[in-house]
Order: C-alpha cells, then structure tokens, then sequence
C-alpha cells in the first residue's frame, strides 16, 4: 500500500470535536465520500488488500443501513465480482430472517440478516466504516455463525485504537485502514 495514497484518504476524514457529545472526537468521512477520487483511492486500497489476502470471498457483508459501512460495502463487492449482502436493523427485512441483540452505550439494539442470505461455509467479509467499541462487529459476526458461513475478515475504514473494540472480536481477523488513539 503506498503512503501517499493512504494519505489522500485520511486527509479527507474530518474530525469533529464534541459530537455527538462532549469529549468525544468523531471521525467523520463525509469528505471522503463527497470526493469520487479520494473514495476510489479508498476502494483501491480495500479491494488491494482483500485481494491479497483471500484466494476466495464469497460475499462482503455490510452493517446496518444507517451506517456508512453501507456505503463502502456494494462498490468494494462490485470490484470483487461478487455479491452483497445487508445485515439490518429489525423489522427491516422481508422473509424469514436470524436476529442477534448486543448492547449499546445506552442501551441494546437488534440486527438481524435474511436467513437465506448465504449458505453454509461461504466465505464472508464484514465490512463497515467505523469499529469503535465493537459491539455491533460482533453481533454481524454472531450472525455470520448461525448460518454457518466462514468470517475471513472484519474490515472497517477507521479503528478507534482506544475502544479496544478489535479485542472483543477475539480469534475473528480485523483489518483497519486507519487507526486513530
């Protein structure tokens, strides 16, 4: 991976002190996504990396429409020739679907993916923008083992170093392109 294209995608995430309370620095990639060549950079450097990792994904799967992982995911599955598969918050999807709760800060929150979403032993890549404290990591992860799918990887844009959310996935391998304390 060269530095300088590294260097085009973090000079396009904007830190916001105090959002969405105080004391907290959010890391927001609006800029990047509103610059096609910076986010193409961005898809490069994804696709690079997944391509030399795995011989074979079958399906990148992305966390929650409200999250910008949304985002990322469909055009990194297109460069793969491969599919897309959403995982969502409940009551979100048609059919017969596999929910898992997890807590939040302030509470908890359900995912859940369409049962059918991928067979037994395919090969998944969770992606998303963000792994802070990793709680909904590893709900999509939860999800991936009850249909019995392999998680090759847990991929997210930005790691928030401090959350320490990376430890909770345990034995799942985590990649982040950029990790900030």
């Amino acid at each position: 991976m060269s530095e300088e294209r590294l260097r085009r995608v973090r000079d396009r995430v904007r830190p916001f002190p105090d959002f969405p309370v105080p004391g907290v620095l959010f890391r927001d990639i609006s800029p990047l996504l509103k610059d096609p060549g910076a986010f193409r950079t961005l898809i490069d450097l994804l696709e690079d990396h997944l391509r030399a990792s795995f011989p074979r994904v079958d399906f990148i799967v992305g966390e929650r429409l409200d999250s910008r992982g949304f985002l990322i995911g469909p055009p990194l599955a297109q460069r793969l020739g491969i599919g897309f598969v959403p995982i969502r918050k409940k009551g979100k999807l048609p059919g017969a679907t596999e929910s898992v709760s997890y807590t939040l800060e302030y509470g908890k929150a359900e995912l859940e993916i369409q049962s059918d979403a991928v067979e037994p032993g395919q090969k998944v890549v969770i992606v998303d923008d963000l792994l802070a404290t990793g709680g909904t990591m590893c709900a999509a992860c939860e999800l991936m083992k009850r249909l019995k799918a392999e998680v090759l990887e847990c991929l997210v844009i930005i790691e928030l170093k401090l959350l320490k959310g990376s430890e909770k996935l345990k034995s799942i391998p985590f990649y982040s392109l950029l990790q900030y304390d």
